[in-house]
């Protein structure tokens, strides 16, 4: 009796579980299977399965938070990186320049900065042809003290390279109009006129570094020098040759590359219409830390372009007319604020959530259009066969 009504409870308790149960079984041989049912079925294993794919990638793939906060690292410095060719003028009568609001400049720089001759056609000026004339230069007295062309100071008493002339006619603040006058420029193979070398293209590559505030860097035909605290361009080798500044931006970019990192002046070119302009770039920067999904971090910046444009006219430049020289120029200001740009995994429970919405929505819309396309067929039946339908 006692094990009786037990098996009685437990028969209850089963049956009032059973009340709950949100997908009720139909009996094999009440179900009907068609055609219709197996298409839907098919397609929609396909769409689930696709957008399964889909939603693993994004999982698998990094996310990207950005955040704005204040710039701390003022005190450090700036690297810019650029790789400039200019179509119509020659690597020996350019010079490129930085300088800032604080006072600093960076005059003719060399350092990390390469200059590549290339030939009209844009393939490069091998460098034993760059240097064939030059070769004899290790056969002279390493002791020796040549002239300076009556260039002299107390300070520079001997000029045994074509640049230490050009150094000491810069300190006099003489202009050089030729150098084929100077037998260390000729013996160099720099004594060619302008005129010669204007089928010459130059590639300007390398990195400019340079204090983190407002200022400019430029890239100029003529020697650059200082004289009497102000910046000066020797222009006088270049009367007669005609300055066609137009060139093509491969690369320009302040800071290390990171993935989000666009930079508008890549690829740009820029056509001169006439002759002697003067390009000029604007550019606001935004520093930004990028935080790697592995703890690196890479501190660089984003910016932004406007450009303009204008022809000098150097007669009126020389009788202070007209100010501006001819040559590429880049003004760039930073902003006060940075963008924090974090790498981050995405979280397992959102993939699983996506998962289901995909599964049961998928597997809801398919049972709506499986049950649409029957009851339309069932429905089209039956008018059928009452003789309604021709």
């Amino acid at each position: 009796m006692a094990s009786a009504a037990s098996g009685g409870g437990g028969g209850s308790l089963f049956g009032s579980l059973r009340r709950f149960d949100a997908y009720p079984k139909t009996m094999e041989d009440f179900r009907i299977k068609t055609c219709g049912g197996a298409a839907i079925t098919i397609i929609s294993g396909v769409i689930m399965t696709a957008l399964f794919i889909a939603e693993l990638q994004f999982f698998l793939g990094v996310s990207i938070k950005e955040k704005l906060l204040m710039d701390t690292t003022r005190s450090e410095l700036l690297d810019i990186y650029l790789d400039i060719t200019f179509q119509h003028l020659p690597c020996d009568h350019i010079s490129v320049d930085a300088m800032d609001v604080s006072g600093g400049q960076q005059v003719d720089v060399d350092h990390d900065i390469k200059k590549r001759r290339l030939k009209a056609d844009g393939t490069r000026i091998s460098e034993e042809k760059v240097q064939e004339l030059g070769n004899g230069t290790a056969l002279l007295d390493p002791n020796r003290c040549e002239s300076c062309y009556g260039a002299e100071t107390a300070e520079i008493k001997c000029c045994n390279t074509c640049e230490e002339v050009r150094v000491a006619y810069r300190a006099r603040g003489w202009g050089l109009e030729s150098l084929a006058a100077f037998e260390q420029c000729k013996r160099e193979g720099l004594a060619k006129a302008p005129s010669d070398m204007k089928e010459e293209q130059c590639n300007v590559q390398g990195r400019l570094r340079v204090s983190k505030v407002s200022g400019n860097f430029h890239i100029s035909p003529g020697k650059s020098f200082q004289q009497s605290h102000a910046h000066v361009h020797d222009l006088k080798l270049l009367q007669q040759f005609p300055l066609n500044l137009t060139h093509t931006i491969h690369r320009l970019s302040f800071g290390e590359f990171v993935p989000t990192q666009v930079n508008p002046l890549d690829n740009h070119t820029f056509v001169a219409k006439e002759l002697n302009t003067m390009r000029q770039y604007f550019t606001q920067i935004v520093p930004m830390r990028y935080k790697k999904i592995n703890e690196e971090v890479v501190l660089s910046n984003q910016y932004s372009v406007t450009h303009h444009h204008k022809h000098i006219d150097l007669n009126k430049a020389a009788r202070g007319e007209q100010t501006g020289l001819p040559g590429m120029f880049v003004t760039y200001e930073i902003s006060p604020l940075m963008v924090e740009v974090t790498e981050h995994r995405r979280s397992f429970t959102h993939f699983l959530t996506g998962v289901c919405a995909i599964v049961g929505g998928v597997f809801t819309v398919a049972g709506i259009i499986d049950s649409f396309v029957y009851n339309s067929y069932r429905a089209f039946q039956k008018k059928l066969e009452l003789g309604k339908v021709s």
